[in-house]
Parts: C-alpha cells; sequence; structure tokens
C-alpha cells in the first residue's frame, strides 16, 4: 500500500481549489456577457421605433467612421517610408518626416483653393480677359496702365530661358504663375456673373485660415501628449516597458522595427534624467562659468544678425542670393556654438530653431520692407499712379518673382548641400582613414536645419501665394521630392543621434514655429490688401484703389437686410462683445481645467495611497506565506520520519483511502 503524507493531501487540496476558482471565473465571464446582451436587448425593446432607429443609425457610423479611418491610415502617404525612418532612427526624426508631410498635404489643399477659384474661371472661359470693363484713364494717369512686356525678341540664347525660369521673368512674367495675368474684373458664365476679385480677396483670406485652424488643431494633440509624458515620468517608464508592445505584430521586420522604436525612446528617457541629475548637481562655480560663456555666445549671435541684415539692406540687386547664403551659412554657425553651451538635447534643438527662425524669417522680412519702400518712394516725389510706376509697373508681379526666386533657390541649396556636401563627407569618413576624416566623423541628422528649411520654405508660400497663385503648386512638388532626398541622406549618410531626444515635444515645437511663420505671413498679405495702392496696369482690382475695396462694394449691392446683418458684423459694438465672451469662455475653460487638475491629483494620491496598502497586504501575504510553508515543511520531515507500516488500528486513519475534506464555498 501506499501512503500520502499531510502535505500532499494539502498540495493536493490547494491545486483543485485552483483549478476550481479558474472554472468559476469563466462561468462568471459567460453569465456576465450573457446578462449584459439580455440587458441590452430589454433597453432596446423599451425603446420607441424613431430611438432604435437612432441608435442604429449611430452605431453604424461609428463603424463607418471607424472603417474610414482605417482606410485612410492605409492609404496614408508614405507610411511604410515612415515607419522604417522610426525604427531606424526614433521618433525623434520621424517627427521631422510626419511634418514634412503634413506641409505636403496643406499647400496641395491651397493650390487645390486657388486653382478652383481663381485659374479655373478664366480656364473654363478663354475669352474671359475681354469681359472686363476698366476705367478709363485721363492724359496725367494713362500712364499707370502702361505695362510694358519684358519677354525677349528676336534671337535668344538658351542660356537666357534658363535664367527666365530660375528668376520668373521673360516668358513667364505674363503666365498664369503670376499675378499680372489676371487681368480680369469678371468672367461670364451663360447664367451667372463670376467676380474674380473678389474670389481672389476671399481664397487669400480662405488658405490663411484653413492653415490656422489645422496648425492650431495639430498643435493641441501634441499638446495633450506632451502635457501627459512630461507630468509623470515614472508612468511613461512604465508605459513603455509593460504596454510598448504591439502583440499584434506577425512581421519579422516590423517586430524588429518596433524593438528598435521603443529601445530608442527608453534611450530618450533615461539620457533626460542623466541631464537633469547633471543639472541639478551643478555648483555656483559651474553654474557662473557656463551663463556667462551663454552671454558671450548669444552677443556673437546678435552680431551674426545685424551684419546680414546690413548686408540685405545694402545689395538691392542680389537680395534672393545674399538671404539664401546667409540661411545656408548662419544655421551651421550656431549648431556649432550650441555645443559650447551645455543644453538639453532638447533644448539644444528648441534653441537653436528659435536662432535660426529668427534670421530666416527676419530676413524675409527684411527684402520686403525694402521692396515695399521702393514701391512706395518716388523718384520726383509725386507718385500720381500711388506707387512707383517707372520702377515697377506691376509690382504686385515684382514680389511674386521675389518669392518665386527664393523658393527656387531654396530648393537648389538643398539638392547641392546633398550632392556636394553630405555624401563627399560619407565617402571621406568611410574611405579615408585620414586626421580630417577623424575629425569630421559620420554626420548625425540635424534636426534644426532641416526643420527651419520647411519653416522657411512654407512662409515664402503663404506670402508669395496672393502674388503667384501657382507657388503652393511649386512648393507641393519641391516637397515632395525634398521627402525622398532627406530620406535617401538620412540612410546612406547619416548614424544615429548619439543624445536621443523626444519627438512629442518636437512636434509641438514644430508646429508653434510654424504658427510664428504664418504670423510674418500674414502681416505683408494684410498691408498689400488694405493699404498699398493697386497695379493700374495689372491683375484683377485695376478699378479699385485697394484690393479691400471689392469687399465692401460687393456688400453694398447686396439685399439691404443682408447687408444690415453684415454692417453689423463689422461694427465695433460686435467687436467688443465678441471679444468679452471670448475673454469669459477663456476664463471658464482655465478655471475648468484648474479643477480638472486638482482631481486628477487627487486621483493620483489615491492610487499612491491604495498601492502602498496593497504593498503592505502583500508583506503580510508573504509572511503568512512562509509562516505556513515553515510548519508544513517541519510537518513534513516530521512525516518522513514515522514508520510506513503501523498497526491495524491506525490504517484506516492514515491510509491511501483518506477522505479529502470538501472544497470550501468561499473558494467556488
Amino acid at each position: 500500500k501506499v501512503f500520502l503524507s499531510l502535505g500532499d493531501l494539502k498540495e493536493t487540496k490547494y491545486r483543485i481549489e485552483g483549478i476550481f476558482e479558474t472554472l468559476w471565473h469563466f462561468v462568471c465571464l459567460i453569465l456576465m456577457s450573457f446578462y449584459i446582451r439580455e440587458q441590452r436587448m430589454e433597453q432596446d425593446k423599451d425603446l420607441s421605433s424613431w430611438k432604435q432607429w437612432r441608435l442604429n443609425t449611430h452605431r453604424h457610423l461609428k463603424r463607418l467612421k471607424e472603417d474610414g479611418m482605417e482606410v485612410l491610415s492605409a492609404l496614408q502617404l508614405w507610411r511604410g517610408d515612415i515607419h522604417v525612418i522610426e525604427g531606424m532612427f526614433g521618433t525623434g526624426i520621424l517627427s521631422y518626416f510626419s511634418f514634412l508631410r503634413f506641409l505636403v498635404l496643406l499647400n496641395f489643399v491651397i493650390f487645390l483653393l486657388m486653382f478652383g477659384f481663381v485659374m479655373l474661371p478664366i480656364i473654363a472661359v478663354p475669352y474671359a480677359s475681354g469681359n472686363s470693363t476698366f476705367k478709363v484713364h485721363d492724359g496725367k494717369n494713362a500712364e499707370c496702365s502702361d505695362y510694358p512686356s519684358t519677354s525677349r525678341q528676336g534671337l535668344v540664347v538658351f542660356h537666357q530661358y534658363i535664367l527666365d525660369l530660375l528668376s520668373g521673368t521673360g516668358f513667364l512674367e505674363k503666365t498664369y504663375l503670376f499675378y499680372g495675368y489676371y487681368k480680369v474684373e469678371a468672367v461670364h458664365f451663360p447664367k451667372f456673373k463670376y467676380n474674380l476679385p473678389l474670389a481672389y480677396v476671399l481664397v487669400t483670406i480662405a488658405y490663411l485660415f484653413l492653415s490656422l485652424i489645422w496648425i492650431v488643431k495639430r498643435s493641441a494633440a501634441g499638446f495633450k501628449q506632451n502635457l501627459i509624458q512630461d507630468e509623470d515620468r515614472f508612468q511613461s517608464f512604465c508605459n513603455k516597458i509593460f504596454a510598448g508592445w504591439d502583440f499584434c505584430i506577425t512581421d519579422e521586420n516590423a517586430a524588429r522595427l518596433k524593438r528598435s522604436s521603443l529601445l530608442y525612446e527608453l534611450k530618450t528617457d533615461l539620457e533626460e534624467e542623466r541631464i537633469k541629475q547633471k543639472i541639478a548637481g551643478r555648483t555656483r562655480k559651474e553654474k557662473c562659468r557656463i551663463y556667462l560663456l551663454r552671454l558671450v555666445l548669444n552677443l556673437f549671435v546678435v552680431t551674426v544678425y545685424l551684419f546680414f541684415f546690413f548686408l540685405t539692406l545694402i545689395v538691392e540687386y542680389l537680395p534672393s542670393i545674399v538671404i539664401t547664403l546667409a540661411n545656408f551659412i548662419t544655421p551651421l554657425m550656431f549648431t556649432l556654438i550650441i555645443q559650447f553651451e551645455d543644453y538639453s538635447p532638447a533644448f539644444e534643438i528648441r534653441f537653436t530653431l528659435m536662432r535660426c527662425v529668427f534670421m530666416r524669417l527676419a530676413s524675409i522680412g527684411v527684402l520686403l520692407f525694402s521692396l515695399w519702400s521702393q514701391i512706395a518712394k518716388c523718384e520726383d516725389g509725386n507718385c500720381s499712379c500711388g506707387y512707383n510706376h517707372k520702377l515697377y509697373p506691376c509690382w504686385e508681379s515684382r514680389v511674386g518673382q521675389e518669392m518665386y526666386k527664393l523658393m527656387i533657390f531654396d530648393f537648389i541649396i538643398i539638392g547641392a548641400v546633398t550632392i556636394f556636401v553630405e555624401f563627399p563627407r560619407k565617402i571621406i569618413v568611410t574611405y579615408c582613414d585620414c586626421g580630417l576624416a577623424k575629425w569630421l566623423g559620420q554626420q548625425e541628422f540635424a534636426i534644426p536645419q532641416n526643420v527651419l528649411e520647411i519653416v522657411y520654405g512654407q512662409t515664402i508660400c503663404w506670402i508669395g501665394t496672393f502674388y503667384c497663385p501657382l507657388l503652393p503648386a511649386i512648393s507641393t512638388i519641391k516637397y515632395f521630392i525634398v521627402f525622398y532626398i532627406k530620406k535617401m541622406t538620412l540612410v546612406n549618410n547619416c548614424r544615429p543621434a548619439t543624445r536621443p531626444f523626444r519627438a512629442s515635444s518636437s512636434n509641438f515645437f514644430f508646429l508653434g514655429v510654424l504658427l510664428i511663420g504664418l504670423a510674418l505671413a500674414c502681416v505683408p498679405i494684410i498691408v498689400s490688401i488694405a493699404q498699398i495702392s493697386c497695379s493700374k496696369a495689372c491683375g484683377p482690382f485695376v478699378n479699385y484703389a485697394t484690393s479691400w475695396e471689392v469687399v465692401p462694394k460687393t456688400i453694398s449691392q447686396l439685399p439691404e437686410e443682408l447687408r444690415s446683418f453684415l454692417m453689423a458684423l463689422s461694427s465695433e459694438a460686435f467687436a467688443i462683445s465678441l471679444f468679452v465672451i471670448t475673454c469669459l469662455a477663456m476664463f471658464y475653460v482655465i478655471a475648468l481645467a484648474g479643477a480638472h487638475k486638482a482631481v486628477v491629483n487627487q486621483l493620483r494620491e489615491q492610487l499612491a495611497v491604495e498601492g502602498r496598502d496593497k504593498r503592505f497586504l502583500i508583506q503580510k501575504l508573504v509572511q503568512a506565506q512562509r509562516k505556513t510553508m515553515r510548519s508544513l515543511s517541519s510537518t513534513t520531515m516530521q512525516d518522513r520520519h514515522r514508520p510506513l507500516y503501523h498497526g491495524a488500528e491506525n490504517s484506516s486513519s492514515e491510509g491511501l483511502f483518506t477522505q479529502l475534506p470538501p472544497v470550501s464555498a468561499s473558494s467556488v
């Protein structure tokens, strides 16, 4: 006969209880699912037919929306390329390419607006240019309508066409590309008349407003993510370690990319913690040394600003080349300078980007200021046309040509740097063992400089679209090509960053810098529309003193009720009321956010207290288990020392056929 000891019987009992608990758990889940289903069916029976129809419609629309989002996600531009970049170089580099994709879509939408409401009516009605009725100028102002052609006559050398293509002059000046071609007051369709000047102004306002809304929406999402990640760093570690892996991944390459991405994010978190500890451990002497060094370097940066601004004003005939060279040289200088200022990687990117943005956007402002000073100032002091007609017969087209040249030169510089600087550096570092190669080293992907390039180009696009309606199409093509150029140089020429940085804060900051560019772009457009006199020789506003004059003139032709309503909307009383209501709403949102934050902090403290209580209970449970195990081990040792055979009177109490204790009801 074989007998079981008391310890083995207790272990068997615990195993059976565990099996019963697992089975009871599954039974409860099944019963709960049936209960929830019956409750839903009962609720549907109690609902009226109208409410049932609304509920079913809402469910179908929600499912349709989810399916549509999945389809759009699958059709997203450069989706696979961006995932590869994320796996190889981390989310910081990913933020740049996502930002570039956003600008491609934005420029394409702006192009559709300009094409659909400005160019398409003229293309659809070829004789539209003959439909205009212009004011007849007297002898004094007849010269204002004179717009001499700059097209080259006779035998033209081929390189002249290349120069015209790069500068927007010659055969390109009087085409759909520039403002001066749209000398149309109205396009007459069979059943209605299309007011092109009004459409031109409204589309300009629309694309600026659309850009603002789109950027603010993306910024809000990035700000929420940044706020959540910066609130609790320990939570960020836990989310990445315990919930960062996607268990739906079945492809080996996708798994490898996901692993690399998680590894890079963890490196970023650890690097930020290391820098915070380093900053907290600085002595007073080290702080004074760093602050003094930063002051000296910032004074040098201001000197560089003043030098290039002065050079832009002095060189009148080559402003585009001077600005492009300044934009190429200054980011390299600022990147070198900031290495001595001992900032964190994220702050290095932000501060360098702000320096370069101020340089580039201010250079555009200086260029526009110099142009408008020449436009508004006449040689003899008598501007009969309202602007310098002798120097600029169609000043809007001239501004458009400058924006066009800046866009083209910027694209040429991007391509030239990639071909003649980055690839040769990669070859030298790879195949040469000289001291120069060791000093250069393999380059990293410079986030500030690359983001600055596209922010600068987008600002030019916003400014130039009013004067060069096809500029958004050129910008879309440019950014499309730039994506592949940057991807090629990233994969072939660059190595992963030695100091990783976070993508969430970068995305939000990139959009914030883009908002600065949008604000700068609005200033010259508003001044051009509202204050500067329109050209009398070209464009759709030849019959108006300013471009904005078409709006009140159109409103004056509307019915009385609608005109009164629009006048009330534009009145000072409505503006003040709207401002007060907006301030009250803002204060309410701020107070609500503060209350939510207080509740979140309270819940976080409650979770911390519950965590400590659970830890205390677990410690007590572990201690009790240890005591139980000790008692069981001592009992087992005693049973092992007992003889295996007993008398007949004890065989019934210690044999194999001893009845197991019943499973308690609490376990089930």
